[in-house]
């Protein structure tokens, strides 16, 4: 065999594929990153407005029975539906106060549970079943 540089043609033809090998592992590995990062972006997405939209419908049903069960109660003057009013109204603030126009507060999740709970109170108050799984559905058929 001939010698370059210093070097057999089977040396400089082993490192070449050597080198192309290091080349295209690197090349497929930085478009497998790039796919793999649009992939996660898109996936990211879809998951973060679907959980959002399941988020708003929660709240969305809580204002739509506190504000049904308060024009129900308005006109009661016993001291058990003033109590229930009151609730009612606190039940309505939180709805207010619930960061629904910033997905990523680090506050939404506190803010919810504390929703939740002042919800359950109320119908406890109402004697009206919290469990409402029956009866409301989110598109994937699941309940809140």
């Amino acid at each position: 065999m001939e010698k370059m540089s210093g070097g057999s043609v089977g040396e400089d033809l082993f490192d070449s594929i050597v080198m192309a090998d290091e080349r295209f592992r690197g090349k497929g590995y930085r478009e497998g990153f790039e796919r793999g990062s649009h992939r996660g972006l898109l996936e990211g997405r879809r998951h973060g407005a679907s959980h959002g939209a399941k988020l708003s419908s929660e709240i969305s049903f809580y204002y739509g029975f506190a504000v049904t069960w308060k024009c129900l109660l308005q006109h009661n003057t016993d001291v058990k539906s003033k109590k229930r009013l009151k609730a009612l109204d606190t039940l309505l603030g939180l709805i207010q106060d619930c960061p629904q126009s910033d997905p990523q507060s680090v506050k939404l999740q506190e803010d919810m549970d504390r929703l939740r709970a002042k919800f359950r109170q109320v119908c406890s108050m109402i004697n009206v079943p919290a469990d409402f799984k029956d009866f409301v559905k989110t598109s994937e058929g699941t309940s809140f």
